[in-house]
């Protein structure tokens, strides 16, 4: 358990150095609580128990279940970076992230089964890897694909509205006029003093 809060830790110190943002990593993080439903059910399919090897299993779904998460999100920005809405942008990044999601999903489920159903001196006690593994990549990449950007989306609202909040009124920060015309303007004399305004 130590080794597994000290990784998402990391992992999340390591997301705000790149994001530059506090919230944008927790909507990726959100992801990994998704794969332990998988985990469970791998592991009930497989017929195996929690134990040392299905743990190991559950710390390295955390790196790969985030990458799933990263891809999308970091594209996402980069569209909303170029001036396009938060939603469109979302949509847009799933639909073309979504290809290489799912290649590196396939890959790693083709990786992971022969450890999963593994014949053979040792197999009983690696079986649980596999099957939670599998069953973590296989859940967490279908429901990051759908948790994971309606939770940005959320962020980024939030992040809006407390800007509006707090960013100060246009009107009381500048003191000139900046429409262009001088209205508003004081005349001021040569000397830098302020002319006196007519009756």
């Amino acid at each position: 358990i130590t080794a597994l809060l000290s990784g998402i830790l990391l992992m999340y110190l390591i997301l705000v150095l790149q994001f530059n943002s506090f919230l944008d990593p927790l909507a990726i993080l959100v992801s990994l609580p998704l794969s332990l439903l998988g985990v469970m059910l791998g592991l009930l399919i497989a017929g195996s128990t929690i134990n040392i090897m299905s743990m190991i299993g559950v710390i390295l779904l955390m790196g790969i279940v985030a990458k799933n998460a990263i891809l999308l999100i970091d594209f996402a920005k980069e569209l909303q970076a170029r001036g396009m809405p938060a939603r469109e942008a979302l949509i847009e990044a799933g639909g073309i992230r979504l290809r290489p999601i799912l290649m590196t999903t396939f890959a790693l489920v083709a990786g992971m089964v022969p450890i999963a159903i593994g014949s053979g001196e040792g197999a009983l006690f690696r079986r649980p890897l596999g099957a939670a593994v599998i069953g973590g990549v296989i859940t967490s990449t279908i429901l990051t694909l759908i948790v994971v950007p309606t939770v940005y989306e959320v962020f980024d609202d939030f992040r809006v509205a407390l800007a509006k909040r707090f960013r100060p009124d246009g009107a009381m920060a500048h003191s000139h006029d900046v429409s262009g015309d001088g209205a508003g303007v004081l005349p001021t004399t040569g000397d830098g003093g302020i002319e006196a305004l007519p009756a």
